[in-house]
């Protein structure tokens, strides 16, 4: 019990008011941000510290974004670690970076000794020949990707739109790509100054979506059953009600579980060096499993657990060799925590084509290729709200994807990834059409992906 109230006391903390004091734990936190994101952009993006700070370092967290400046980092191109100095008492905080898995923060007060024993994955898992596979035909590749609109007219006054979207028309001019396909030819592409259909950024959210991709991949496998209990350790004591939750809802975010607040930031993870089993796991019950609707981080990041501890072994391959690879995503990165956990309600890395592609599986009913990836219904299972629904929202929710039904005036079975910051991708159901936009959005100028998908729809339907 009294690790338990640590825990949610921990939670908890990091919710303050911007002008509170700049205590030892609230530099920490970010002390944490600046190394991850610092670590990720170097070699997950491969960006300079200058180019990382401008874009993923401002425009954040309003009670950590002022700390930041003055905190010094040590860029080791060697270690391929960060280093972030914040106190006169604990060491910097440290993130390491590894092939493929990305960079993961060590707790507070470890040693930089400890990067040298963060999982990584096994040297036979090594990542495709990109030379060779950008070559292949589009999705697996970018050959013959691009075939812009036969109508003048249509593809005219998508252009317009898409140029229109890099400015505040749709209120916030800090977009990176919009990527429009229809029928699973990209009929319009652009990206900002500097920026290429190589360049990742981080999903945030849209990270959801992939959780519950990668799950409906092991069902299609026969490894996991969405309606039976979670796979969870750290609820199999005897009599513990959290055992009978699911991983169906887990991921339509109906556990039941208490959060801090709702939306769940999580902050001890993502910023603060914790491990999802030590965070996400040790929440009570607050409501009866099934009958409440709550936005919660940890309902996914409990859902990927649950995936990992069935696959066991191969858990850190699985994303690659049985999702990403096989669908051309092969410039996507996932991360985890510093026990090998992935945090996949927000931390991968991902290009705008690589999203195209996640998009495109699900209007492709599962298959890339001939190859039958996710279950044919499960495009139908994460767009269906048949669970207890956000309250006061224009949008529902399914599994780990938005529902976007009728959202200015979008058609019916419209759903979406999103994430912070303005990242997203739209399947409009019955067009052919995916909408695609990725972008850097400061606190307060959301980019309005509702409206540019609409006017999409009607520019070229």
């Amino acid at each position: 019990m009294k690790q338990f109230l640590m825990a949610v006391a921990l939670l908890a903390a990091p919710v303050m008011a911007a002008d509170a004091p700049a205590d030892s734990h609230r530099l920490a936190l970010a002390a944490g941000y600046k190394a991850a994101f610092l670590c990720s952009g170097r070699w997950n993006a491969g960006q300079d510290e200058a180019a990382i700070t401008r874009d993923d370092l401002t425009g954040i967290y309003k009670e950590i974004e002022p700390l930041i400046p003055a905190l010094p980092a040590r860029i080791d191109e060697d270690a391929r670690t960060v280093s972030v100095t914040f106190s006169n008492s604990l060491p910097p905080r440290v993130a390491v970076w590894r092939p493929l898995l990305g960079c993961a923060q060590l707790p507070v007060g470890a040693s930089a000794d400890a990067a040298a024993k963060v999982p990584r994955l096994a040297p036979g898992v090594t990542r495709p020949d990109l030379t060779a596979t950008d070559a292949l035909a589009w999705p697996m590749g970018d050959a013959k990707a691009v075939q812009p609109l036969k109508d003048r007219k249509q593809r005219a006054a998508l252009d317009r739109l898409v140029q229109a979207a890099f400015t505040p028309a749709y209120r916030s001019a800090r977009t990176t790509a919009v990527i429009v396909l229809k029928d699973g030819k990209i009929v319009a592409e652009r990206y900002r100054d500097g920026w290429t259909m190589h360049t990742p950024q981080r999903t945030w959210s849209v990270a959801k979506s992939l959780t519950a991709t990668l799950v409906g991949r092991a069902v299609q496998m026969g490894l996991v059953d969405v309606n039976a209990p979670a796979l969870v350790p750290e609820w199999r004591m005897p009599d513990d009600p959290r055992a009978a939750i699911t991983l169906n809802q887990l991921l339509r975010m109906n556990s039941g579980l208490w959060t801090d607040a709702p939306g769940n930031r999580t902050d001890e993870v993502y910023l603060g060096g914790a491990t999802v089993r030590q965070t996400a796991a040790v929440m009570p019950l607050e409501y009866q499993p099934g009958t409440h609707f709550n936005y919660s981080n940890n309902d996914i990041m409990l859902a990927s657990l649950s995936l990992s501890r069935t696959l066991r072994r191969g858990a850190l391959a699985f994303p690659f060799t049985e999702l990403l690879w096989k669908a051309g995503m092969t410039r996507t990165t996932p991360e985890t925590d510093w026990r090998g956990d992935f945090v996949l309600s927000s931390q991968v890395w991902m290009t705008a084509r690589d999203l195209a592609r996640l998009a495109l599986l699900y209007q492709d009913g599962g298959k890339a290729g001939a190859e039958q990836l996710l279950p044919p219904d499960w495009a139908a299972f994460v767009e269906r709200g048949d669970a207890t629904q956000p309250v006061g929202r224009p949008e529902g929710y399914g599994a780990g994807f938005w529902r976007w039904s009728g959202m200015n005036g979008l058609p019916e079975g419209t759903y979406a990834m999103n994430g912070n910051r303005g990242q997203y991708a739209v399947i409009v159901p019955g067009t052919g059409l995916i909408v695609v936009r990725r972008g850097f959005d400061h606190v307060g100028e959301g980019f309005d992906m509702p409206r540019f998908a609409a006017d999409v729809v009607a520019a070229v339907r």
